[in-house]
């Protein structure tokens, strides 16, 4: 018991504190980000924003070097997951034990594919409590996701020494590739 609680101390150091110019570069890609989907918003009489994109905005423009802020696993990662949701809303419906599934398979989905994105753990409850249609993988997800890497391929390209992305590619469903 006593060995358990011991592991909750922890023991390492914090992380550095990023440079001025760093934190500059993360506030704007996040401003141009939600900015641009939130004009599109008004433009369009289309939602195009959704709240786990403010979380994605985080790990995109604040850690880009991240293998979750990489293109593959913002879009694959939000579209798989929003597409599980989808299913377990029109299979079983918005249940407390539909949701659970729906979050705990979307978390192994995106394993799997190795498109890990945190945020996107969070589109199956914004389906299924929202009442989502098909047309939701479109708009917001899909070309929500669409603005924030172009925004991403522009603004975290500024700085120099930073490169985004780090890779590119399909999800690769084949367990040991």
């Amino acid at each position: 018991m006593m060995r358990g609680l011991q592991r909750l101390k922890g023991g390492g150091t914090l992380p550095p504190r990023p440079l001025l110019k760093q934190v500059l570069a993360a506030w704007f890609g996040g401003l141009l980000a939600i900015a641009a989907m939130g004009g599109l918003t008004e433009w369009t009489a289309t939602p195009w924003l959704m709240a786990p994109f403010g979380a994605t905005a985080v790990i995109v423009f604040g850690l880009p070097d991240s293998p979750l802020a990489q293109p593959r696993n913002v879009i694959f990662g939000h579209l798989l997951s929003t597409v599980i949701g989808l299913v377990a809303l029109k299979l079983a419906g918005p249940h407390w034990w539909s949701m659970a599934m729906a979050v705990a398979t979307a978390i192994a989905v995106m394993q799997v594919s190795r498109t890990v994105h945190p945020p996107a753990g969070a589109n199956p409850l914004v389906v299924m409590l929202g009442g989502a249609d098909w047309g939701f993988l479109v708009s917001p997800v899909l070309i929500g996701t669409l603005v924030m890497v172009a925004v991403a391929l522009a603004s975290n390209n500024v700085l120099a020494g930073r490169r985004y992305p780090l890779y590119w590619g399909l999800p690769n469903w084949r367990a040991g590739s």
